[in-house]
């Protein structure tokens, strides 16, 4: 497929975006309509996530709104394909971008003239290969796949054990989205949404807070936060571990596999239980932690409970109330 080339009269969001604002759930974007604010020509927002599908490149002249090139190089399970990476193009923007940029993303490069406004997605910045831009890479990608020729204009790699270390301060959600390979990911301050989304393996590190979704969808890896998390942390978590020190809402909604410690008790969503931690279990918190016997024994577990039999009310003609199982 040859070369999109599109120049915005006003910023857009959702551009090169895979999921079409999770066109899949609430059908508020169509991928097939026209691109507002396009001078010129008649792309829809099908036709740029096709070109870096292809291999092709994504030229965007003008500003870019929220959510740029959001799950890029994934092919999503929810348009019949494998959830895994898949190679993708680049995108080239002269202009600034919003926020959100790069959430999810796991293959393919930004290029971008001018400023990014954060929080951005699981992307790092690397030295520009084409002059007059800033160059952007998924961290799942450079953990997975190497930097290859890059090299980080900040933050550092040791690419011996494959540990990145985050401590530019930038904040960052997704962080190690879909990651499926050894290595560390340490995150020296905050992190935003989404920390960990469907990690299979790997660790992610937050010595600070970390926003809602941490830990969504984890899929065999460990998320590991110092402090405390937003809303909906662990929510339909398949397997893995969550490790937090406490949580601002409830956790473990819609869980079904892998368990979720922390070191204050939280409030809890079905079908997440209290249970007993084993002699692993607190292995386990002392290797990732680095703490000590008796500080891991302060941690809680939770993980799917044995579901339970159901009664209902039912008044008896006499008056009397007995108690019958829900079939």
């Amino acid at each position: 497929m040859k070369n999109v080339n599109i120049r915005l009269t006003a910023p857009v969001d959702s551009l090169c975006d895979y999921t079409f604002n999770f066109h899949y759930l609430n059908q508020k974007l169509d991928p097939d309509s026209l691109i507002p604010n396009q001078a010129e020509s008649s792309y829809t927002y099908q036709d740029l996530v096709d070109a870096l599908k292809s291999g092709a490149d994504v030229h965007i002249k003008g500003d870019v709104g929220e959510r740029l090139a959001y799950s890029m190089g994934v092919d999503l399970k929810h348009q019949g394909g494998s959830g895994r990476p898949k190679p993708a193009g680049r995108v080239f923007v002269d202009g600034s971008v919003g926020s959100e940029a790069g959430m999810g993303m796991v293959a393919g490069a930004l290029y971008i003239s001018q400023t990014v406004q954060e929080p951005l997605g699981n992307i790092i910045e690397v030295a520009p290969d084409v002059d007059g831009y800033r160059k952007f890479r998924s961290i799942t990608d450079i953990m997975c796949s190497g930097p290859g020729e890059d090299t980080l204009v900040s933050n550092s790699l040791d690419k011996d054990d494959n540990i990145l270390t985050l401590n530019d301060g930038i904040l960052r959600g997704t962080i190690g989205a879909r990651m499926d390979c050894r290595g560390t990911v340490r995150v020296e301050g905050d992190a935003y949404n989404g920390t960990g989304l469907l990690l299979r393996q790997g660790i992610v590190y937050v010595k600070g807070n970390a926003g809602m979704n941490t830990g969504s969808r984890l899929a065999g890896g460990t998320v590991v936060i110092s402090g405390i998390v937003d809303e909906f942390a662990g929510a339909y978590m398949r397997s893995g571990h969550l490790v937090i020190k406490e949580a601002k809402g409830y956790v473990g909604a819609n869980m079904t596999g892998g368990a979720i410690y922390s070191k204050k008790k939280v409030p809890l969503s079905p079908p997440a239980t209290p249970v007993k931690k084993t002699g692993e279990n607190s292995k386990m918190l002392r290797r990732v932690l680095g703490v000590g016997q008796l500080e891991a024994m302060l941690y809680n577990k939770y993980e799917v409970g044995a579901k339970k039999e159901q009664y209902m009310k039912v008044r008896m003609r006499d008056g009397s109330v007995v108690m019958r199982k829900v079939e």
